[in-house]
């Protein structure tokens, strides 16, 4: 289950003393990034009430498509560009990638996420667990990275995290039917261990 904030406008470009209260350029974005707020909690509240997996699956999927965008086109390049150098494994250079994004958006948890991603997959869990969790400080719904976070307890044999953390996964995404299976095979190799 291991599984992208906008250019500045003209206006934005001017000194805070140019720009007038109010203008278009002080509240675009605080609008754009509310109506993203929005957006993503109506997805989510929609995802913990749908049953059928198959149509969580796909809110899940439109909440994930909210995250990828940063709401900055060169955030966004940035995160793409990592992801490419990932999948060619050149390693340093998704490194530097992901590190230019945080360094612009500190703020943005899929930046985050997907340098935990390239530390797991280089092979060092420490960083990736400590990039997970600054995932879920900055998003803690974000559930990838609860998954990944889950995946990573239980292969190090902290079932009892791993479990609490699939909890906290199944309470935002209740019909993923991999998750339940993971969370319900925790739950008996616990109780086994118990008795």
């Amino acid at each position: 289950m291991l599984g992208f904030t906008a250019l500045p406008s003209a206006g934005q470009n001017l000194p805070a003393a140019e720009q007038a209260p109010g203008s278009a350029a002080d509240t675009a974005p605080l609008q754009s990034e509310a109506t993203q707020n929005q957006s993503i909690g109506t997805l989510f509240e929609n995802l913990k009430k749908e049953r059928d997996a198959q149509k969580a699956r796909v809110i899940a999927n439109e909440i994930i498509g909210e995250w990828n965008d940063s709401g900055s086109a060169t955030i966004n390049l940035l995160v793409k560009w990592s992801e490419e150098a990932a999948d060619e494994k050149r390693k340093a250079a998704a490194y530097d990638f992901l590190d230019q994004a945080i360094f612009l958006d500190p703020d943005y948890a899929q930046a985050w996420y997907r340098r935990a991603l390239v530390h797991y997959s280089d092979g060092d869990v420490r960083k990736a667990m400590s990039d997970l969790n600054q995932t879920l400080e900055r998003e803690p719904r974000y559930f990838p990275a609860l998954a990944s976070l889950a995946n990573i307890l239980e292969s190090n044999e902290r079932d009892a995290l791993a479990l609490k953390v699939w909890e906290r996964y199944l309470a935002l995404y209740p019909a993923d039917k991999e998750a339940q299976k993971e969370a319900s095979d925790l739950s008996e190799k616990l109780a086994g261990t118990r008795s």
